[in-house]
């Protein structure tokens, strides 16, 4: 979500007479995020969200476009694409794919509390069941493939107990396959700064575009690694049990989910290490960046190696 692609008022708003939206009347840049561009859009009849793909492409972004609407449609708060005067939902400003999303009121948190995180478990819990309608199938853009594609791109940068950790996790998730578990359209992507709180209620969900189809409890991992962890990267068990509590009470977890639980969490912890690893050894020029510490999910990772964890006993399908 940082600028990578300047767009002018003056091209904005050319464009956007392809849309019912009304005539500009401000363009701001976001900076936070490093994948994408993004601008708060102000018209004569409301406000949106301004997105030009940088890496995704026009043949696979109707995965994504389209899920946010089916989730919308399911009643999730998930920022709806705004389709143009002949319906699409995909057009192209500057040479980039790009697309107009509603506005979501709303703020994300920075340090949640248990109740956040149990509305966090039930909401992801929410798009897990509202994503089994959906038909379209992607494969994780960021799972084990990548990993082990970028690897060699990466290690030269780093000191040697590093290199050799993330060597020696890339083989042991490619070890472990989790073809059996239940899996559907994920988040993939579900941090603190893609939920929006008003007061105590979830008011959005936003930036699906790292949405795949992959194993549910693996979203949960991740959300947990986020949710629920402290600076120096060590679980808060009571965040942990009211998040993947009020996950389960909305999708029930099995025992097949339980084992995988250690694996799944080492393997959200590996796809945002590895993923920050590249952005900050090898980034892209662009007018806003923000690329975040790695360093936060090698930490996690080893404390997930060093510490296996179980399911917390709010969940019965724990071992």
């Amino acid at each position: 979500m940082s600028v990578y692609t300047t767009v002018t008022p003056e091209q904005l708003g050319i464009w956007l007479g392809q849309h019912n939206v009304g005539t500009l009347t401000d363009l701001r840049g976001i900076s936070a995020g490093i994948e994408n561009t993004n601008y708060f859009v102000t018209t004569t009849a409301g406000r949106y969200v301004l997105t030009l793909f940088e890496k995704l492409t026009a043949a696979e972004l109707p995965f994504y476009l389209n899920l946010m609407a089916h989730l919308a449609d399911h009643g999730i708060p998930s920022a709806r694409p705004i389709p143009d005067l002949e319906g699409a939902l995909l057009g192209e400003l500057n040479g980039k794919p790009a697309a107009l999303v509603s506005f979501l009121p709303g703020k994300d948190i920075a340090d949640p509390t248990e109740a956040q995180c149990a509305a966090v478990g039930a909401m992801l819990a929410r798009i897990h069941r509202a994503g089994l309608s959906y038909p379209a199938r992607i494969e994780n853009p960021r799972g084990s493939r990548w990993w082990q594609a970028v690897m060699p791109e990466i290690v030269g940068f780093l000191p040697p107990d590093e290199a050799e950790l993330l060597r020696n996790e890339v083989d042991f998730q490619a070890a472990h396959r989790f073809d059996d578990l239940p899996a559907g359209a994920l988040h993939a992507d579900l941090f603190r700064d893609n939920v929006l709180f008003e007061d105590s209620r979830i008011s959005g969900v936003i930036d699906f575009y790292f949405a795949c189809t992959d194993a549910l409890l693996y979203d949960a991992a991740i959300c947990v690694n986020d949710w629920c962890v402290d600076a120096e990267g060590d679980i808060d068990d009571r965040r942990s049990a009211a998040l993947l509590g009020s996950y389960h009470a909305v999708r029930a977890v099995d025992a097949r989910e339980a084992e995988a639980w250690p694996v799944l969490l080492r393997a959200a912890a590996l796809r945002f290490w590895t993923s920050r690893l590249y952005d900050f050894h090898l980034p892209r020029a662009g007018e806003l960046t923000h690329a975040k510490d790695p360093g936060h999910f090698r930490r996690i990772l080893e404390r997930h190696i060093a510490h296996p964890r179980t399911l917390p006993q709010t969940v019965p399908g724990r071992l």
